[in-house]
């Protein structure tokens, strides 16, 4: 929900399929606030993204948006919810905490600089590695693979693993790309790494469909101006014939 048009309503819908499918489901909020957290929760996913986290205190935050008092402050009506099967689940509050896993992105360069200490926060199960939007943020909008922007993720990496996710530390993330393959992050110790984007699919596909379709139309009109020319040389020599007929 974060960069996407799609909001609550769209997100239940994509909620709906993915359990159908039996796929877990995470959803990313547009910011790091309760109210959307809350929504967003009802909904019943089995993980939540916070985007652009900084600090302790930005992980704190989150943490208490997916906490009921008075672990937290997150508004409850768990017995009308699909969180909790709509109130069927007698279990739901005791499970919540433990079935729901929290992410925290860092995708700044103020954000690297505090990864050991976001990571280290109660609560947080994973550190999502953003390299987009951490390039833009030192300078480099949308050059991910830049050697400074590559050495800054290198030491958020690093500051993340240093922290023992079975003592309280959180697992590492991250986005597979184009100049860092999925294959690449995970040699790297990542816990956990996002593939390919739908969207970038579809585009992609339809990109080279039309790059097809060009390519035979240039190869089609080739073909047309060599049979043209055969056609000409042809006429040529029928019309040189016939003249040469009539002289006889």
């Amino acid at each position: 929900m974060e960069h996407g048009p799609g909001g609550i309503p769209e997100a239940l819908d994509c909620i709906r399929a993915l359990n159908a499918a039996g796929t877990s489901a995470i959803l990313r909020l547009p910011e790091n606030s309760p109210t959307w957290a809350k929504k967003a929760l009802d909904l019943g996913p089995q993980g939540i993204m916070f985007p652009m986290i900084e600090s302790r205190k930005d992980a704190t935050k989150a943490v208490s948006y997916c906490r009921f008092p008075p672990d937290g402050i997150r508004g409850s009506a768990h017995t009308v919810v699909r969180a909790s099967n709509y109130g069927i689940d007698e279990g739901y509050l005791s499970n919540y905490a433990e079935e729901i896993l929290i992410m925290c992105q860092v995708e700044s360069g103020e954000g690297v600089k505090k990864a050991d200490e976001i990571a280290a926060v109660d609560g947080v199960d994973c550190v999502q590695m953003g390299p987009l939007d951490l390039s833009a943020s030192l300078g480099y909008l949308w050059d991910p693979g830049h050697k400074k922007v590559r050495e800054m993720m290198k030491k958020a990496e690093k500051s993340v693993l240093t922290t023992d996710p079975a003592k309280g530390g959180a697992y590492l993330s991250g986005f597979a790309m184009p100049h860092d393959g999925a294959g690449e992050i995970r040699g790297r110790g990542y816990h956990m790494v996002a593939g390919a984007v739908d969207v970038g699919l579809f585009r992609n596909a339809a990109v080279e469909d039309v790059r097809r379709f060009k390519m035979g139309l240039v190869n089609e009109s080739d073909s047309e101006d060599s049979s043209e020319h055969d056609k000409d040389v042809d006429d040529e020599k029928y019309w040189s014939d016939k003249q040469n007929f009539k002289f006889r």
